[in-house]
């Protein structure tokens, strides 16, 4: 399985002088090929641009692919941990995978920041001072499509969801704040592409909407074909099936459809226009939702290396906390079981010239905490 090194210095030295130097080693288990692999690219290159745009000398990030396989993240972890020596952990997308590895790694005393999955248990009971979410926990967005699912007046939705961690949370979060009946709910097989058999029971159904959690080419997939089907039932779900980097797949499929998320390009502040600048400058594309949270996950590290170092688990754990850096989302801060405490937007699907892309429509949550804070024993 191939490492990647790439190592951050404010100016050029020699590669083995400066893996000499290196004070904090930092292991990135992402998805860079295979089902997902989209996701795992914009979480590494967000994450990326941040650390080359510090350009302090002293910072090592190892990375390496985890296919999406539980077993192969473990056995990379076991390898960062035990041989590299890493000092951070990151870069998990998927929650089935987090679950395999996070526990593992805070109990073994290292730190690990999520830029993406969050599962309930690691809110709640199985908490740990040295994990901190830097996106969301899984329920959040799910929360907020619910809220707007009443704004909006719809009263008996479909709802389906993959069977994993991340998708029992999806609909949990939906069901959590949405008043309407269920006209049905299904859990699909996580990496399905025919989604034929549950558009006819959708069509057969009675639902006045549909709401969905399918992450990557799986949201393709069902939009894609839900699209060709001839039902025109008003579809709601979270950013992860409409964000950047799906968008272009689907087409004129996904126009107007309302889905939220925590971040959008359009979030008016200097540090979220100055990154979706620099993104687009260095990666040619605009950046997507897992871009931005890689982006921000690499700044949180850097706000706190400037107040403590790593060996002191203290101090460092208390400069995570205090989030003392600038959000592309403006408004951010930890609870008190270190997942975020921040707006999550509605957003519609729009085309601006030639690419599709979402606006913000309205707020749908504000300050908004996860469910599971309470479970926490800290």
């Amino acid at each position: 399985m191939k490492t990647i090194r790439m190592l951050a210095m404010a100016a050029a030295v020699p590669a083995l002088a400066a893996a000499a130097q290196a004070d904090t080693k930092i292991g990135m288990i992402t998805t860079l090929s295979g089902g997902g692999a989209g996701l795992g690219v914009d979480v590494r290159d967000g994450f990326m641009l941040a650390i080359e745009q510090d350009g302090r000398e002293g910072v090592e990030v190892v990375i390496e692919d985890d296919q999406r396989k539980p077993e192969a993240a473990v056995q990379i972890a076991d390898r960062m941990i035990q041989s590299e020596k890493v000092d951070i952990m990151t870069g998990i997308i998927w929650s089935n995978l987090a679950m395999a590895v996070v526990p593992a790694a805070t109990a073994q005393g290292v730190f690990y920041l999520s830029p993406n999955a969050g599962p309930s248990a690691l809110a709640g009971k199985r908490c740990h001072p040295n994990y901190f979410n830097v996106a969301w926990q899984n329920d959040n967005l799910h929360e907020a499509a619910g809220a707007y699912a009443n704004e909006a007046g719809l009263k008996n939705s479909f709802i389906l969801a993959p069977n994993y961690p991340a998708g029992q949370d999806a609909l949990t979060g939906y069901k959590r704040m949405y008043e309407g009946e269920l006209a049905g709910e299904i859990y699909t097989k996580l990496g399905q592409t025919d989604y034929a058999a549950e558009i006819a029971q959708i069509r057969a159904s009675g639902a006045d909407s549909v709401y969905f959690f399918l992450p990557g080419g799986m949201g393709i997939s069902f939009l894609k074909q839900y699209a060709g089907s001839g039902v025109d039932l008003p579809v709601v779900g979270p950013a992860f099936s409409f964000d950047q980097g799906i968008l272009q797949a689907v087409g004129d499929a996904a126009l107007g459809v309302k889905n939220t998320s925590q971040w959008n390009k359009d979030i008016d502040n200097e540090a979220n226009a100055e990154f979706v600048a620099s993104f687009q400058e260095k990666y040619g594309r605009l950046p997507s939702l897992y871009a931005s949270q890689g982006f921000d996950t690499a700044n949180l590290i850097l706000s706190a290396l400037d107040k403590a170092e790593p060996a002191d688990q203290d101090a460092f754990r208390a400069a995570l906390k205090a989030a003392d850096f600038a959000s592309v989302r403006g408004s951010f801060k930890f609870g008190d079981n270190h997942h975020p405490i921040q707006d999550i937007y509605v957003r519609e699907v729009i085309k601006e010239g030639d690419v599709f892309t979402n606006k913000i429509i309205a707020t749908g949550l504000k300050d908004h905490a996860d469910a599971y804070g309470g479970e926490c024993k800290m």
